[in-house]
């Protein structure tokens, strides 16, 4: 999200490729639709209205306007919703971001625009034809499978996810329409393929081979001695549970004290994690036969993922192209913490391997699918820093319950820091099982710690 400072820079820098300064007084939702359809046939970039003493349209209305911009493109955007900056009670702007990489080519009444400049302009037949052989996927998710209807999702799940979303008098099935993971049909509401892989009963029902298949070896290679886990539910529970497969298979030898270890973990911390979330969120769910494999052995990692490339992307382009061929998924987990919208998951894998001093993440594309193999460091004693204070008193605090009543659970956790992002103290416990301090115990509502 911007800050004060961003916006200032922005208004000064005024309307750009991927800048739309509009004033509040000027801001129609069919204009504002017409930018951000251009920003989105574009690079992405970010839609602005700054509020001053002339400002004739209310913050609020602002807002409901940009809402029902974002309903009027066709295919609908699916976008981080807009945001005010500045103080509650008299914000400076509101801003809508519209991610790079969309995989969609929109219109609106019928054309399409881009941007040239700072201005919005019509995308003449010739660049039309080229945009969309490169956008030529994207539409499987927001597909409304025949038979699916509301009952199908989860609404608990639904309802914890929005809480935090919610806007005035929105409700959570204003938050999944607007997140493409439902659609209107008449007065009903039926749950699109999106909807149903993050937030249903059955999501396999749906989309068979939307699972994950978690494998360790004991050598270098595969053999028959290994032992295995399907990991099937919604897409948030597979990350959470293949990230709990890794953390218990992970070879260690460490011996802790006073926050020293005697050695250093085969791999830096989260990058494990980022591999599996990018799989998830990038995978071709319309390859319904093959399923994510995570694969472990002594010396690597390998994360498989059914679908090549997307778009324009390719190996030579990975790091500096973006493309979403699940805009929806990839929203919706970057709402949930597990991913930044922007996409830099690759970027993060490689910085983090080359700081542990490791042999970079190789890629690989396939016939019918993408690789990352990331190898593991050779385990030699040192000593590492402890953690940082925020965490580290969070630590300290599980550590004390631990010894004081020998388990601890998930809600026991909250309850010591009730402040903390129910993601970032889950996200504690797998760090902790990957520092072979503590032990996980059971699974799904049985799951409890105890010290190693």
């Amino acid at each position: 999200m911007l800050t004060s400072a961003d916006l200032k820079k922005l208004i000064s820098a005024g309307p750009s490729a991927r800048i739309e300064v509009l004033s509040p007084n000027v801001a129609t939702p069919e204009r504002m639709a017409r930018a951000l359809v251009a920003l989105a046939n574009a690079r992405g970039g970010v839609l602005v209205l700054p509020f001053d003493a002339r400002s004739k349209l209310s913050p609020e209305d602002a807002r409901d306007r940009a809402l029902q911009a974002l309903l009027m493109s066709e295919p609908r955007l699916i976008v981080p919703l807009p945001y005010f900056v500045g103080e509650a009670g008299a914000p400076e702007a509101l801003i809508v971001e519209v991610p790079e990489g969309l995989p969609h080519v929109y219109s609106l009444d019928g054309r399409y625009f881009t941007r040239d400049g700072g201005r919005n302009v019509v995308i003449n037949a010739r660049a039309l034809r080229e945009l969309m052989l490169v956008r030529g996927e994207g539409t499987w998710e927001s597909a409304s499978p025949g038979g699916a209807g509301r009952d199908d999702l989860d609404w608990a799940k639904v309802e914890a996810y929005a809480q935090n979303l919610l806007l005035g008098e929105d409700t959570a099935e204003d938050v999944l329409l607007h997140r493409g993971c439902v659609v209107k049909r008449g007065r009903q509401i039926k749950p699109t393929y999106a909807g149903l892989l993050l937030f249903g009963r059955q999501p396999q029902r749906w989309v068979r081979g939307a699972e994950i298949l978690c494998a360790r070896f004991g050598g270098a290679q595969m053999d028959d001695a290994f032992a295995r886990q399907t990991v099937g539910g919604t897409l948030p529970d597979q990350i959470r549970r293949a990230e709990a497969f890794l953390a218990e298979n992970m070879p260690h030898r460490a011996h802790l004290r006073a926050w020293q270890r005697s050695d250093e973990p085969p791999y830096p911390p989260g990058v494990l994690r980022e591999a599996v979330v990018n799989a998830v969120a990038h995978r071709d769910y319309r390859l319904t036969g093959n399923q994510i494999q995570v694969l472990m052995f002594a010396d690597r990692v390998e994360v498989r993922s059914p679908g090549r490339l997307p778009g324009h992307v390719t190996l030579k382009n990975l790091l500096r192209e973006r493309y979403s061929r699940n805009e929806a998924i990839v929203q919706v987990l970057a709402d949930m913490g597990f991913i930044e919208r922007l996409g830099y998951g690759i970027d993060r894998m490689i910085r983090a391997m080359k700081e542990a001093g490791q042999q970079p993440p190789v890629f690989e594309e396939t016939d019918a699918g993408f690789a990352v193999t990331l190898y593991a460091r050779s385990v030699t004693p040192v000593a590492v820093s402890a953690p940082p204070t925020a965490q580290q008193e969070r630590w300290q605090k599980m550590l004390a319950h631990l010894k004081a009543h020998g388990r601890i659970t998930n809600r026991d956790y909250q309850e010591l820091c009730p402040e903390v992002n129910p993601e970032t103290l889950r996200r504690d416990f797998v760090d902790m099982v990957e520092r072979g301090m503590i032990l996980r115990i059971g699974d799904k509502r049985g799951t409890y710690y105890i010290l190693k």
